[in-house]
This record gives C-alpha cells, sequence and structure tokens, in this order.
C-alpha cells in the first residue's frame, strides 16, 4: 500500500503574493495580465493556496522579488529576505546623491538604536 504524499501547503505563499501585488498598487486583472495568467487563478493562489504551475510559481516569486527561501525553509533565515529583495528593488532607480541621503540615514537609525540600548 502506498503511503498518502503530504502535499505543501501554498496558503502562506498566497499571502505574500497578495501582499506584494497590493503594496504596488496593482489589481489582480493587472498582476495577471503582466504574468499572462488568468485573474481567477490568481485569486486562488492568493486566497485558498492553489498550488500553481512551476513556470506560474517562478514569474510570481521573480515579478514581486519574492524569496522562496521564507517558504521552504521557514526555520532558517534567507540570505535576503523579500522585504530586502524589495527593497534592493527600490535602491536600483535611486542614483548616487539619492544614496547618500538613504546612507545617512540608515546610520542615523543604527545610531539611535545603539543609543537606546546603551
Amino acid at each position: 500500500m502506498r503511503n498518502k504524499e503530504e502535499l505543501y501547503d501554498f496558503r502562506a505563499f498566497g499571502l505574500a503574493i497578495k501582499e506584494a501585488r497590493t503594496k504596488r498598487g496593482m489589481t489582480r486583472d493587472q498582476a495577471a495580465g503582466l504574468i499572462y495568467i488568468d485573474p481567477r487563478y490568481l485569486t486562488n493562489i492568493e486566497n485558498k493556496g492553489q498550488h500553481p504551475s512551476l513556470q506560474v510559481f517562478y514569474k510570481l516569486v521573480t515579478f514581486f522579488e519574492l524569496s522562496v527561501d521564507q517558504f521552504f525553509y521557514p526555520d532558517t533565515a534567507p540570505d535576503k529576505t523579500t522585504r530586502r529583495r524589495q527593497l534592493d528593488s527600490v535602491l536600483d532607480n535611486f542614483n548616487d546623491n539619492d544614496l547618500i541621503i538613504i546612507e545617512a540615514t540608515a546610520k542615523g537609525i543604527t545610531q539611535a538604536k545603539e543609543a537606546g540600548e546603551a
């Protein structure tokens, strides 16, 4: 007798896709159109944890710049979280003058945190 294979629960993935899509201010129709899938398929992935095909999974994680490690290895810290990947994407649009401001802000936050811990 064969053992029943345990299927991966894609609900967390669906929620992450929904969050990334809404952060970009995109409707399901817009997102589905950009990656060439039916909006109902995207709805089912987001709300019901429907298992996407490998190709759709790939399109979604690359389009929304998600780290898959958080889904497959939840107990280990990924090299780059989804938030870090998305921030990197935003930073890519800044010029050097913009990055000077971002760097100074990051240093200020670090100093404030260190001062709070002292």
